[in-house]
């Protein structure tokens, strides 16, 4: 019985540990301290695995377990957070196409964001969850979540200026005849004013 719980725990970590890394990895920008907090995240997981077997979804323990250790550490008072300054490393994650710098600014940003609002971000956007689960997940109400998420959007907008991000949708063509000039809009009269 005990070495089914093993294997199925170890086939759990394989599948489950990029990831885990890789939110580790956004949260903190630090491979090091990243891998302090999966590997904590693990060491729970390990202690509760046949409860968390049994009860569901052993990735959701996982990911809420390991933000909440993230959040934790981060209000810790000796935890200085070095937002400036950082150097890309031969362990960072590769950048997105375009410009190398975009993906600094947008980490740098991310970082500055305060805790709560950090996670949601991740959790909605990153790992593409539902405000439900983002609520549950951070054990809020699902208005927090989207509040939250408003206001980090805005920060993020804020910081990395209008023109990061997807571009605006280009104005539509109404067909051949029609130019990028307006034409003045007819309003109709109000009633009593002479047409």
């Amino acid at each position: 019985m005990r070495e089914e719980l093993e294997a199925s725990f170890d086939v759990f970590v394989v599948a489950a540990l990029p990831r885990l890394r890789k939110l580790a990895y956004v949260w903190c920008r630090d491979w090091h301290r990243g891998d302090d907090a999966v590997q904590e995240t693990l060491k729970r997981m390990y202690v509760a695995w046949p409860r968390i077997r049994r009860d569901g979804d052993a990735f959701a323990f996982a990911r809420t377990t390991l933000l909440r250790r993230l959040i934790s550490d981060e209000r810790r008072p000796w935890r200085v957070r070095e937002v400036a300054g950082l150097t890309p490393g031969e362990h960072d994650p590769p950048a997105s196409p375009g410009d190398p710098g975009v993906r600094l600014d947008l980490d740098e940003a991310l970082a500055a964001l305060p805790p709560r609002q950090r996670a949601v971000i991740l959790l909605r956007y990153v790992e593409g969850l539902s405000v439900a689960e983002v609520a549950d997940a951070l054990s809020c109400s699902e208005g927090t979540v989207k509040s939250q998420a408003h206001d980090a959007k805005a920060k993020l907008k804020a910081r990395l200026g209008p023109d990061y991000g997807p571009t605006p949708p280009t104005p539509i063509s109404l067909g051949p005849t029609s130019s990028t000039t307006t034409r003045p809009m007819r309003v109709a009269p109000h009633r009593g004013e002479p047409r």
